[in-house]
């Protein structure tokens, strides 16, 4: 029994408080992994801020809709930052010589319009034939709405 009733608790058993985490973060090494992350962090959000900001090629099949490729149970839609990086897309994939039809779209609009309208975890692949140059967003909070935002409870994903 303890003082205030209940079982004692061992400190093996006893929850681990957030305040260690803060603790852990202050030791040799941590803290610079910490810095990293946090810088990271920044420069991602700097890059999805002028995403967001950006027309961007999309390139369209059958009804205008988007060209898009599942991946890692996700499904991608294709943008191009310009039509050079849509051509080495389109040579990567063998179909350099077929005309491309693409819309110009801000990447807010893909992000907040586009991915929700899908109906499955959905997110923006930018330049998927450029290597590291590429980047993507995925379907996470903060990327996209919430409502279909895989990393929030109750957020669907693009489920309906």
């Amino acid at each position: 029994m303890s003082e205030h009733g209940g079982e004692a608790v061992s400190a093996e058993q006893a929850r681990r408080s957030r305040l260690y985490d803060y603790v852990d973060a202050s030791e040799p090494g941590r803290q610079e992994e910490a810095e990293g992350t946090t810088r990271g962090r920044r420069e991602f959000a700097a890059l999805l801020g002028e995403f967001r900001r950006t027309a961007v090629l999309v390139p369209v099949g059958e009804g205008d809709a988007p060209l898009t490729a599942d991946f890692g149970g996700v499904r991608w839609i294709y943008a191009f930052s310009d039509e050079g990086a849509l051509a080495r897309f389109a040579v990567a994939r063998g179909e350099g010589a077929r005309e491309w039809v693409y819309q110009r779209w801000l990447g807010a609009r893909l992000l907040d319009a586009a991915v929700p309208a899908v109906g499955v975890p959905c997110g923006v692949a930018l330049d998927c034939a450029d290597g590291d140059e590429g980047m993507v967003f995925p379907p996470v909070r903060g990327v996209v709405p919430d409502g279909v935002a895989v990393d929030v409870d109750g957020g669907t994903g693009g489920v309906r």
